[in-house]
């Protein structure tokens, strides 16, 4: 991804808008590439141990500017696969892939929404994947959510509990529809 591809928001709530590949798709190793990865010292558990030894991890996400963070675990390496698991999430939620008001679920949507119903835990590697996709789906319909559900094969009530599941896509979702005059999504 460039630079030129992304448009960056001027308001807090609104995503950045990406007219290629969204980075959440990208393997790991493909989606480090784009990133700078700093390791420093932070205080929490670990004791003594902790002051000695740089086991945060900060990832910063070059072409959107998105950083990540861990520090909680003891091990530099736990925490770089936190840091990574949280830029993908929030990635996921907040960079919109452009694209037109036609939405066709993926290969992936599609084995993972089966009798309307969405099945992915939010500690799967597929997670982040789905709530962009989903988000895309919305932000596509106009953030209304049972053209969005419709088109993607689910019932409104599962995309919205899976919205739900991530407290920052559902406040999106929820500042997009009130600039629209539309209803607040309870979780």
């Amino acid at each position: 991804m460039t630079c030129q591809n992304v448009m960056m928001s001027n308001h807090g709530q609104n995503p950045l808008r990406i007219l290629e590949k969204h980075p959440v798709t990208l393997s790991i190793d493909a989606l480090l590439l784009q990133c700078d990865i700093r390791r420093t010292r932070h205080s929490g558990p670990g004791g003594q141990h902790r002051n000695k030894v740089e086991t945060a991890i900060e990832i910063t996400h070059r072409p959107t500017g998105i950083i990540s963070f861990a520090a909680e675990r003891r091990s530099q390496e736990q925490n770089r696969q936190v840091a990574i698991a949280r830029l993908r999430l929030l990635l996921a939620v907040r960079v919109r892939q452009v694209g037109t008001a036609e939405v066709v679920p993926s290969a992936l949507w599609q084995s993972r929404c089966l009798n309307q119903k969405i099945a992915c835990s939010e500690h799967h590697d597929d997670f982040p994947v789905m709530i962009a996709e989903s988000l895309d789906a919305i932000d596509a319909k106009e953030f209304d959510v049972k053209k969005a559900a419709a088109a993607l094969g689910c019932s409104t009530s599962q995309l919205v509990r899976f919205i739900a599941s991530v407290p920052e896509a559902l406040a999106i979702v929820n500042t997009q529809r009130s600039a629209r005059g539309l209803h607040r999504l309870l979780p």
